[in-house]
């Protein structure tokens, strides 16, 4: 791992001339648009970064951005990599340990969701304060490297209570409609049955989704701060479950992502790293 972490950094290094981000950033499902307001200095395609997974969705970029947000330097996945897609644990979360030998401080993660909450409705927003692990691997399994973080990380705050508290205060002062829950990862790509959303909703889930936790899991695994936001794209209750779409996930994540945006902006201004 070490060995493959360093030539991948140093190919990085080289084509950013030693840019050295501050914060990291992984956008999901249909909220790339956060770019837009990075003032970009490098771009950086997957599929020419050793050792890089490629993206197998049409709908996810698979781009390494750096640039300037808010006076902050920052580096973001514009398009995730999922479990589903075929890949290792340990490959989909690559990224964030390469982030975090280019010197990222702190780390941004962004997701659409299935709200299982019947208080959380399609298009809010929700921080994960929380999480229930259900995919069936850790990227964590096999041998450890103690130079990057213990065999038994403890997992008692994997998601930064200042900087929930934080953004929390910035949607109240925005007047933007934000939750805070547990989210509880699966693996797909199918969706959910009625029996399952009831399940899950039983187990203490608000929403339900099929990344983030293995890269919360690595980050905490290297004493990375980590902040988390769901976009509730679709509603997961058994009473009134409809079938729903990609298009129509993709179209809900488009409309409320200025909003998630414009948090994550102000939740970065206020950063001291």
């Amino acid at each position: 791992m070490f060995q493959t972490l360093q030539e991948t950094v140093t190919y990085i290094n080289q084509k950013t001339n030693h840019f050295q981000p501050e914060i990291g950033i992984v956008l999901g499902t249909g909220l790339g648009g956060l770019v837009q307001e990075i003032a970009v200095e490098f771009s950086l395609m997957y599929s020419n970064i050793p050792n890089f997974p490629i993206s197998t969705l049409e709908f996810h970029s698979g781009k390494l951005i750096f640039g300037i947000l808010n006076g902050k330097k920052v580096v973001a996945m514009q398009g995730r990599l999922h479990y589903y897609e075929g890949y290792s644990m340990q490959q989909i979360t690559f990224p964030i340990r390469v982030m975090k030998a280019l010197g990222v401080k702190n780390l941004f993660i962004s997701n659409a969701a299935g709200s299982l909450n019947p208080d959380f409705k399609k298009g809010d927003l929700m921080i994960i304060s929380d999480h229930i692990n259900l995919q069936p691997e850790s990227p964590l399994r096999g041998r450890n490297d103690e130079d990057m973080g213990p065999r038994f990380p403890d997992m008692s705050q994997p998601y930064r209570r200042n900087l929930v508290q934080k953004a929390l205060e910035i949607a109240s002062n925005e007047n933007i409609t934000c939750h805070q829950g547990v989210y509880v990862a699966v693996t797909g790509p199918n969706l959910e049955t009625k029996a399952e959303y009831k399940y899950l909703r039983i187990i203490g889930g608000d929403a339900v989704g099929m990344s983030t936790v293995p890269e919360v899991i690595v980050a905490n695994h290297m004493s990375l701060p980590v902040f988390a936001i769901s976009v509730l794209t679709d509603e997961g209750f058994p009473e009134e479950l409809k079938p729903v779409s990609l298009d129509e996930i993709l179209a809900t994540a488009r409309a409320a992502e200025p909003l998630m945006t414009k948090i994550l902006s102000q939740l970065i201004l206020t950063l001291d790293v």
